[in-house]
């Protein structure tokens, strides 16, 4: 009796349906899950022939299934087992895997079925499927967003390679034509600046002012067009890559007494260049000639933005770890809201004016300190002159 009321006890609590039918495919029993599963109630079920929980085909069919096994005893689910459909009292149906067991009682034959609720599983199967197939689609039209993609950047490429092609050609004809029209100019400028002293040494014996006041103004008007010339020329063999640096020993302290005395002749009246050294040498391995043309460019823009009657301070330093270049004047300054584009080709400040200059001095400059692996520094406050530091590593 003990052996019979567990095993009862583990039938009505498995959590599986368990139902057991007779040779004839009645329903002598099911156990609590099974009627849970279905939707019935024992006295619904019990008695009544199992192709009632079945949905057609099997439901018309299964009595066949049961007779053909009984002759042939050819299993088909006895003793193995598949998954199969079954039919709810609300006419649902869901999937179950079903294991049928012949068990040989007091003298016939009952057949008792194991039912597994598959309908969480063929939903998950199911959701898993659904989210593959959009995967894939979304990979598929990302794919050919890709592709797209792809094909857009290879012809903005083309498009791009041809427009740097053509822009090549035209920086080519610029700079041929920059230093055709630069060498052209300086035939005649160089024959009006000659005639110029002639007339100003011819026009001494009659001591007119203003003989000598438009003699300087066409000198000056020449040295400006011989600096936005040379200038082009500095900008053209830059770009064309022409330019290197050549490093070499010379004495800085004697390069720029010579560059003071130079840049002194073409100073406004009473404008006056002080020239200090600090340092117990004075000998440099540098580029000469370019860090010449950044000395004069920069005392050039001092004389140019500075009043008569000024000072310009111009002094070298070298230390243990450096030498330095100052130059320093009380001219008009640089507004703040510009500077970030001083070293830009062709920029000006607003502040300049009437001031005669081609905005590419600085950017010439900045260039060539990068070719002596220099640095540039600058201090500057409107109304109130400009500093700038050239720095080279010993």
């Amino acid at each position: 009796m003990e052996r019979q009321a567990l095993l009862k006890a583990i039938v009505e609590n498995a959590i599986d349906g368990i139902i057991t039918i007779d040779s004839s495919g009645l329903i002598e029993s099911i156990n609590p899950s099974g009627c849970e599963l279905f939707g019935y109630t024992p006295d619904e079920l019990l008695g009544r022939n199992i192709s009632f929980l079945m949905p057609e085909p099997d439901h018309s069919k299964h009595d066949a299934y049961l007779k053909r096994y009984q002759a042939t005893r050819e299993p088909h689910i006895i003793g193995t087992g598949r998954e199969v459909k079954g039919k709810k009292k609300n006419g649902s149906v869901f999937p179950f895997r079903l294991a049928v067991s012949e068990v040989q009682y007091d003298g016939r034959i009952i057949y008792t079925g194991f039912i597994h609720d598959l309908t969480r599983e063929k939903d998950a199967e199911e959701q898993l499927k659904q989210y593959t197939n959009k995967l894939e689609q979304l990979v598929q039209d990302r794919t050919q967003e890709l592709e797209s993609l792809i094909l857009l950047i290879q012809e903005a490429k083309e498009e791009v390679s041809i427009s740097l092609e053509k822009e090549k050609e035209l920086n080519q004809m610029k700079s041929r034509f920059v230093s055709m029209a630069s060498h052209e100019f300086r035939t005649p400028l160089s024959s009006i600046q000659l005639s110029a002293s002639l007339i100003s040494k011819y026009a001494e014996d009659y001591q007119h002012p203003g003989i000598s006041k438009h003699v300087n103004k066409i000198k000056n008007s020449i040295g400006n067009l011989t600096t936005i010339l040379n200038d082009f020329l500095s900008l053209e063999r830059l770009e064309a890559g022409v330019i290197t640096s050549q490093f070499a020993i010379f004495d800085l302290v004697k390069f720029s007494e010579e560059i003071t005395e130079e840049m002194q002749m073409v100073a406004k009246q009473n404008q006056n260049i002080i020239y200090q050294h600090t340092g117990t040498t004075s000998v440099v391995n540098n580029d000469a000639g370019l860090l010449k043309n950044c000395i004069i460019n920069l005392i050039s823009n001092a004389i140019k933005y500075s009043g008569e009657n000024t000072f310009i301070e111009f002094s070298t330093e070298i230390n243990e770890n450096n030498f330095l270049i100052t130059i320093k004047d009380n001219g008009i300054g640089i507004p703040l809201s510009e500077q970030k584009q001083l070293f830009e080709p062709f920029f000006r400040a607003h502040n300049t004016g009437s001031i005669p200059g081609t905005g590419l001095g600085l950017n010439i400059v900045n260039r060539y300190m990068k070719l002596m692996a220099g640095e540039i520094e600058f201090e500057s406050a409107e109304n109130n002159g400009t500093k700038f530091t050239l720095i080279f590593n010993l």
